[in-house]
């Protein structure tokens, strides 16, 4: 009876935990006002002494940007390190368009907990620290040092969070030898592991022209050549489209969206034309404008290199004298081969505890990218299986009994790697 007390006990506690983590509204652009501080905060109180650390390390990378990384020591501590990565920041959430306030962390009458966070990436961080908690109490050591870290930034593309991170010597100290990271919920009950990314480019396009009177035919405005390379691109998307099974007619669906990491996405995301003299509050429809903008967010699979994909929008560009602007575009692709001794040792501990894993590319960007041009093996884990993707989504969330079983599962796997010395 008092083992069964003792279980509940954590486990009451491992939920009440997750939902007051989810209770603070770590916002990405809003986190260095001070929500960064407090999550670093919540974790340090929470955590550290049930941890039993051999150090606790606390640094801004940034203004306003805590890292926290809690170490637990191995016993062969020249080994290379376990690092567990979580991002502590979330992205914005439309209040009205939820069933329940997005940062209460409410939990319905089925066991779904509702909240900013619950799927991307909070549980993961949770989940990681309960798991080792139980294993300190049980006296569990481990051959290798682990490392769980807290980082900001990653929604807004990690660039003042882990992408500065990396290039510390806290980071280099770490001696990473294998990381684990966010991954997906998979509607099934397979689990879904990512070992790899596609490669995520910004770019702008900057086309000139004539102007005049909109009466007239004006050859070559700048709209008529900027539509023209936004065509080729749009038909190149269309293409890409045919191969994930999505015709344009049925829209963008979230039970698909893992098989997106096979094809390169393209979506313009930004169009800027017209001649206003108030700042964009009306415009002169009668005036064929000089010039127009159009922003892409594209995301290029890894079966594609990214200089011949470079060449091939410049070629497009260049041929309607057209100006490409890109704003950020990685060297390489972001992968783990699949080859990698770390993948086995994943996958055994996976085989261990009982779950299915499918190995898929992660369909958009994560902190991994950062980690893997480095040559660090790295693999998106998120243990939700049964579980509707709705990261970034209105009325995001996680089934409790989904949530503790990752714990059970992450108390299998952590010991595996940690304790892998071959």
């Amino acid at each position: 009876i008092t083992a069964t007390i003792l279980a509940y006990c954590k486990t009451m506690g491992a939920l009440e935990n997750f939902c007051d983590f989810l209770r603070i509204r770590s916002v990405s652009h809003e986190g260095p006002q001070g929500a960064y501080i407090e999550a670093i905060i919540f974790l340090r109180s929470t955590y550290e002494k049930r941890l039993r650390c051999s150090s606790v390390t606390q640094f801004e990378v940034s203004d306003g940007r805590p890292v926290l990384i809690f170490s637990i020591e191995g016993k062969s501590p020249n080994l290379k390190s376990v690092v567990l990565n979580c991002h502590t920041d979330v992205v914005p959430a439309v209040d009205e368009k939820w069933s329940y306030p997005p940062f209460d962390a409410h939990i319905d009458e089925k066991g779904d907990i509702y909240g900013r966070g619950t799927q991307d990436m909070k549980s993961v961080g949770i989940q990681y620290l309960e798991a080792l908690c139980g294993l300190r109490d049980r006296g569990v050591d481990f051959e290798r040092t682990i490392h769980i870290l807290f980082v900001p930034d990653e929604e807004i593309g990690g660039i003042q969070g882990m992408g500065l991170l990396v290039r510390t010597k806290e980071w280099r100290e770490l001696n990473a030898g294998v990381v684990l990271d966010e991954g997906l919920a998979s509607p099934t009950e397979t689990y879904t592991v990512f070992y790899g990314e596609r490669a995520p480019i910004w770019l702008r396009l900057r086309a000139r022209g004539p102007t005049g009177h909109a009466s007239r035919f004006i050859a070559n405005s700048a709209n008529e050549r900027l539509f023209r390379v936004i065509n080729k691109i749009y038909e190149f998307r269309k293409e890409q489209e045919k191969e994930v099974g999505m015709l344009a007619e049925c829209g963008c669906s979230h039970v698909v969206a893992k098989k997106l990491g096979d094809v390169t996405t393209v979506n313009c995301t930004m169009l800027k034309s017209g001649v206003s003299t108030d700042d964009g509050k009306t415009y002169c429809l009668n005036v064929i404008p000089s010039e127009a903008e159009a922003g892409f967010d594209m995301r290029v699979a890894t079966t594609i290199p990214l200089d011949e994909f470079k060449i091939m929008l410049e070629s497009w560009a260049a041929e309607e004298n057209v100006e490409v602007d890109i704003s950020y575009m990685p060297e390489k692709h972001a992968i783990t081969p699949m080859s990698d001794s770390w993948w086995k040792v994943f996958e055994h501990a996976c085989e261990k505890a009982g779950i299915n894993i499918e190995p898929e590319v992660f369909p958009a960007a994560t902190d991994s990218r950062y980690i893997r041009v480095l040559d660090i093996p790295a693999f998106g884990f998120s243990p939700m299986n049964n579980t509707p993707i709705l990261l970034h989504d209105h009325n995001e969330r996680i089934h409790k009994d989904v949530f503790l079983s990752g714990i059970d599962i992450y108390r299998t796997i952590i010991p595996s790697l940690a304790n892998h010395v071959k």
